[in-house]
């Protein structure tokens, strides 16, 4: 297979491929192996690769009923796993930091078991700021990566390197994590499919019950809605011990998407929290994308999103979360490593953040959880008017390489969350309420040709509708045919492998 072949199809595709006998997951392998060479010396979005440890059918699945009713689907597509979040036996997992280099995982993680029961090929991992504690893929352990449609600017984060792997055209789909946008934003920048499950929905087991009390999920990046749909089948479901759990849907969501989502009530959010203004290019976007819906029968209506606490409020409580949680997991890592978290180990913004962390009391921590709450419940409301939530993923286009790290020494723990939620106003408060959310890449700046994502919010527990929508969307607007400046299909192989046939 040759790589200008291996780029028009998406991961179900070449599974299917695979399961008819016309390609081999070897072969496969091979030809993301040359992408990688062709690629990703310009953008820095594949830290490491090994021999492809592929699906074990229906071993591993860890206790996962649906992973045992039949073959693999996803068997011998090529498959990437993010730095932080999931952790493979026997490979290293350096979460993005110089404080774990060298860092190698014992066991598989829950989730990776179910990787390895969906069939895929898991051969490397990818770029992710240092311990996903930020919104651009920056890290000082591996340098930046950077946005295949412009090399001068962010992929986003802290899924960043997935999102530059997949857009570039490595892999079809890959992994990826989201506590405050970090898959919606990389998917907006680099013109992605990605969506946030329900808060439960993936287990963090065994090692984790939750991550940063509950604001992270698990879920990936794809080209391709069905994609999407197909892992988070794969992925979906609570292991013992969970302390959330999510219902199981009504049937598949790969099903879902085929599935017309009917007349849905859609409220248009355009005004972001704390009062960051949303550029042009951005505004027009989602002016058309309200127009679509109207298009497709749907009800739109400007709506307002109520936190049901200040914007101060909100931030400081998730500043206290984020940062308490900093604290053992650094603590950690240093005693086992043998190391000591400072400025030679730690970035800046992440030693603000632990140093502000370490003063946070159990009754500040207990607070926060009270915020979280709060926003849960008050945006939880708001699908009781409306099915769908829609606003830009990110206010902006995809800012320059180390825009948003500029002063950062300054700044301390809160001050760097600030900045975050700043930069992305729309994306974290579903993170806080625990609701599903998708950045869909439905438009483009006219002047640049950036992609701009658009970010649709669901009630708890209803990806399937959701996956609905995205399927319509993709059906009346499709945006396979666009694909970046650095393009795996276009670009020679590196040197060191030869051209494929």
């Amino acid at each position: 297979m040759k790589l200008s072949e291996y780029v028009t199809h998406d991961a179900v595709g070449l599974a299917g491929l695979v399961a008819r006998g016309e390609v081999t997951a070897a072969e496969l392998e091979a030809v993301a192996l040359d992408a990688v060479a062709a690629v990703n010396p310009l953008i820095n979005a594949v830290v490491e690769t090994w021999p492809a440890e592929g699906g074990e059918g229906a071993d591993g699945a860890g206790g996962a009923d649906r992973a045992a009713a039949g073959p693999a689907p996803l068997a011998g597509v090529p498959f990437l796993i993010k730095d932080v979040g999931v952790t493979m036996a026997g490979k290293r997992s350096e979460l993005g930091s110089r404080l774990a280099r060298g860092m190698v995982a014992r066991d598989d993680s829950s989730l990776m078991r179910r990787f390895r029961a969906a069939g895929l090929a898991t051969f490397g991992r990818t770029a992710t700021p240092e311990f996903a504690y930020g919104i651009t893929t920056e890290p000082v352990l591996y340098g930046p990566t950077r946005n295949p449609w412009d090399l001068g600017r962010s992929a986003g984060g802290s899924s960043g390197g997935a999102a530059a792997a997949v857009a570039a055209g490595i892999v079809p789909i890959a992994h990826g994590t989201d506590a405050a946008g970090s898959i919606r934003i990389p998917a907006a920048g680099t013109g992605l499919f990605g969506l946030k499950p329900t808060r439960g929905r993936v287990s963090m087991g065994p090692d984790a019950d939750e991550i940063f009390n509950g604001l992270a999920v698990q879920s990936c990046v794809s080209r391709t809605v069905r994609d999407s749909a197909a892992l988070l089948d794969r992925m979906r479901g609570p292991e013992s011990g969970d302390p959330y759990s999510a219902a199981e849907p009504d049937r598949a969501y790969a099903e879902e998407v085929t599935r017309a989502p009917g007349r849905l009530r859609v409220g248009v959010v355009t005004a972001a929290g704390g009062g960051r203004g949303t550029a042009g290019p951005v505004a027009a976007a989602l002016s058309r994308t309200a127009e679509l819906l109207t298009s497709l029968g749907h009800d739109v209506s400007e709506a307002t999103l109520d936190l049901g606490v200040s914007w101060e409020e909100y931030v400081l409580a998730n500043a206290r979360l984020w940062t308490a949680n900093l604290v053992p997991w650094l603590d950690g890592l240093a005693a086992a490593l043998g190391r000591t978290v400072d400025p030679g180990t730690v970035q800046a913004e992440t030693l603000a953040g632990y140093s502000f962390g370490r003063r946070v009391t159990g009754p500040d921590l207990v607070r926060a959880l009270g915020v979280r709450n709060t926003v849960a419940r008050s945006v939880g409301r708001h699908f009781l008017r409306y099915d769908v939530l829609l606003g830009p993923t990110l206010p902006e286009l995809p800012p320059r390489l180390g825009e948003w790290a500029e002063g950062v020494e300054d700044l301390d723990g809160p001050g760097w969350i600030d900045r975050i939620f700043d930069r992305s106003p729309f994306t974290a408060v579903h993170n806080v309420a625990g609701t599903p959310a998708m950045s869909v890449p439905l438009e483009s700046d006219p002047a640049t040709g950036l992609p701009v994502g658009m970010q649709f919010a669901a009630g708890h527990g209803r990806e399937d509708t959701l996956f609905r929508l995205a399927g319509q969307l993709e059906r009346a607007a499709p945006w396979a045919h666009r694909v970046p400046g650095v393009w795996a299909g276009s670009v020679p192989p590196g040197p060191g492998r030869a051209a494929p046939g």
